[in-house]
């Protein structure tokens, strides 16, 4: 039987079930981009696992200037942490995160956070959710401008790496089919593909 040493978690879609929030955001912003919004099948295709200059590359259908990355994505996600205050019920980790993250602490597993959230959003969560309870901060990957976008590999590679790692002794959590895409290219050991309640191309 084949044993792993660490865990890298995608973060929204699985530890936390934002999925539709981010959806609602990026309807309107399509909307003001291009005229009309994002279809379901874009959705799912060209959104999740992505950078937000990726999907403003869609959407406009040439590269944008680095400023309108920045005016435009920093808008979007304005409103979607808005939008994450303004449901207090659902703001939480999904259920059974913490337990499970318990355990990995309790049990010294290497983890850590591979995400396409900026570093604005990030920081956004391990305030509300306290993440550094459970997680090395400094080791958590994130979309930093630099790094490609999902389904390129190389934000899973470095997960891997800062867990000090091989990709093939690591487990990935992801959600989104552009994740499982780049963890399958970064020769990520075992890949566990779950479907939040908003995720439903899985």
């Amino acid at each position: 039987m084949t044993s792993y040493k660490g865990i890298i978690f995608d973060f929204n879609g699985t530890l936390y079930w934002d999925s539709a929030k981010h959806k609602q955001a990026w309807r309107e912003y399509s909307k003001k981009l291009r005229g009309t919004p994002f279809s379901d099948e874009e959705m799912l295709k060209y959104m999740f696992g992505r950078t937000n200059e990726q999907i403003i590359t869609y959407a406009i259908s040439k590269k944008p200037t680095p400023q309108m990355v920045k005016e435009l994505g920093e808008e979007k996600e304005a409103v979607y942490r808005q939008m994450c205050l303004n449901d207090p019920e659902n703001f939480h980790l999904a259920e059974g995160a913490e337990e499970f993250l318990d355990y990995l602490k309790a049990h010294n597993i290497p983890r850590t956070i591979a995400t396409m959230s900026d570093k604005t959003n990030l920081d956004f969560y391990i305030e509300h959710f306290k993440l550094d309870k459970w997680f090395d901060i400094d080791k958590i990957v994130y979309s930093n401008g630099i790094i490609p976008g999902k389904p390129a590999p190389d934000i899973y590679e470095i997960a891997a790496k800062n867990l000090e790692l091989s990709p093939a002794d690591c487990i990935v959590v992801e959600d989104a089919i552009s994740g499982i895409d780049s963890a399958k290219a970064a020769g990520i050991g075992k890949i566990i593909a779950i479907c939040s309640e908003e995720s439903p191309e899985l």
